[in-house]
């Protein structure tokens, strides 16, 4: 569902508030998948690191790091 933190942010940032970014859904599927938190704990890190990043990134500057801003396919 919706978790509405009542503030102004960026669309990313509001992804993140509703644990539906690129960062999350890679953490879910490592969860999830039997047999990849053993081998992919390391991938794991460099997600939840790569999260903390782009919120502090946000709530610093009040907009997406560039690494967000800027991502293409």
């Amino acid at each position: 569902g919706y978790k509405e933190e009542g503030t102004t942010t960026t669309p990313f940032d509001m992804a993140m508030l509703n644990d539906i970014d690129r960062y999350h859904l890679v953490i879910d599927v490592i969860d999830r998948v039997p047999g990849l938190g053993a081998t992919q704990a390391h991938l794991r890190q460099r997600m939840a690191d790569a999260r903390l990043a782009a919120r502090a990134h946000t709530r610093e500057h009040g907009e997406d790091a560039p690494a967000v801003r800027d991502w293409t396919w």
